[in-house]
């Protein structure tokens, strides 16, 4: 026979149920069809001003201790050189600057040409739109579709990077196009209260990459692979400069040159294994470029390729990888557009590059001034001041 039980025959059967759990919190089990009761807890007395207080206090120390131990280290205040701070230099083009000097490439063209010196050669201080890591490729790209953009171009070819399509920071372009208010909101509110004041505000110095990089014991039998570390430091229009703890740190810079011989001594990946193979890659990055240079000359935009200088191991990875005859000749011949070898100008060598990557922040304003000096005059003519 079916049983069934009112709300009223619930409530008799629940007293007594309380009753034999005299002191014991009742349970769903306990009430059937009643609602459950919110519990209630007593916040105990506590001398709450004084607890806010020395939490404050603590935070605050533990904040000084971090930012101090960084500036221990050589690390000095800088803008984070992050997607919203490139996307901040890219929208100068879309809202009034679309006739400037813009200067796209990776990091060499990054932290090698310094901004200030290019202004006081040329009469312009140019956009800076360089992403380490990355193709100059997907920005020149980028610059072709946009109609907006009628100036002046100088493209920095990494070896490496330009002719494998390389992009270690791929998500910038499409960061750029996506941007959301709050987006914009949060790189204003850091570039103003928190990057030009603290030096640890760094991704190497982020809590997590720190233990991460720790000597813990290995879980495989893999050599250790050790990931870049911090080279860059930024100022507020993304002019840039090589940390000088490269300089002034034997092992530090040791290090990194030990970062960079991964690429040189490890295998090749499986898409670029073989001659062929490495060779398909490198046309079809010649012929993306050629297509969007082919845009920006319908546009009467002024372009000039620029490898700037590397050295030791580095140098002697990209002569044999990436021959100029069978990259940078062809890149120049395809695109019809002229070119600056660092190794066809006695003035563009000779720098000290302490990781064979990048040339010292000591020697940069030398290093920018030669190359400005070379575009205006072999390519262009200073414009007139305004």
């Amino acid at each position: 026979m079916p049983l069934s039980t009112s709300s009223s025959d619930a409530a008799v059967i629940a007293i007594p149920l309380a009753e034999a759990r005299a002191g014991l919190r009742l349970t769903a089990s306990d009430r059937p069809g009643v609602a459950q009761p919110v519990p209630e807890r007593d916040i105990p007395v506590q001398p709450w001003n004084a607890v806010f207080l020395g939490a404050a206090l603590l935070f605050v120390a533990l904040i000084a201790g971090w930012e101090l131990y960084w500036r221990s280290q050589g690390a000095v205040p800088g803008y984070y050189n992050s997607n919203a701070e490139w996307a901040q230099q890219r929208r100068r083009i879309d809202t009034g600057e679309g006739n400037k000097t813009v200067l796209v490439g990776s990091s060499r063209i990054l932290f090698d040409v310094q901004l200030p010196v290019w202004e006081r050669v040329t009469g312009e201080r140019p956009i800076q739109l360089a992403i380490e890591g990355t193709s100059s490729v997907p920005v020149l790209e980028d610059l072709a579709a946009d109609p907006n953009f009628n100036g002046r171009l100088i493209i920095g070819v990494a070896s490496d990077l330009f002719f494998t399509g390389f992009a270690f920071r791929g998500d910038v372009i499409p960061f750029y196009h996506k941007e959301s208010p709050s987006q914009r909101v949060g790189n204003w509110l850091s570039r103003t209260f928190i990057e030009p004041y603290f030096a640890f505000d760094d991704f190497d110095f982020a809590l997590g990459a720190v233990l991460k990089r720790q000597p813990w014991p290995p879980r495989t039998n893999d050599p250790p692979h050790f990931t870049v570390r911090k080279l860059l430091v930024q100022d507020a229009d993304r002019n840039s400069h090589l940390w000088s703890k490269l300089d002034t740190d034997p092992e530090y810079r040791e290090l990194a040159r030990t970062i960079w011989a991964q690429c040189f001594d490890g295998p090749p990946p499986p898409t670029m294994d073989t001659p062929e193979k490495l060779q398909k890659i490198i046309d079809k990055q010649i012929q993306r470029a050629a297509d969007a240079v082919a845009k920006l000359h319908a546009r009467g935009v002024q372009m000039i390729f620029v490898r700037p200088p590397t050295a030791g191991r580095y140098l002697e990875f990209d002569d044999k990888v990436f021959a100029r005859e069978r990259t940078w000749d062809v890149l120049l011949a395809r695109t019809a557009t002229p070119g600056i070898h660092f190794k066809d100008y006695p003035e563009l060598q000779g720098y000290d590059l302490p990781e064979w990557s990048h040339i010292s922040a000591n020697e940069v304003d030398r290093f920018t001034e030669a190359l400005a000096t070379i575009v205006v005059r072999d390519y262009w003519k200073k414009p007139a001041p305004e």
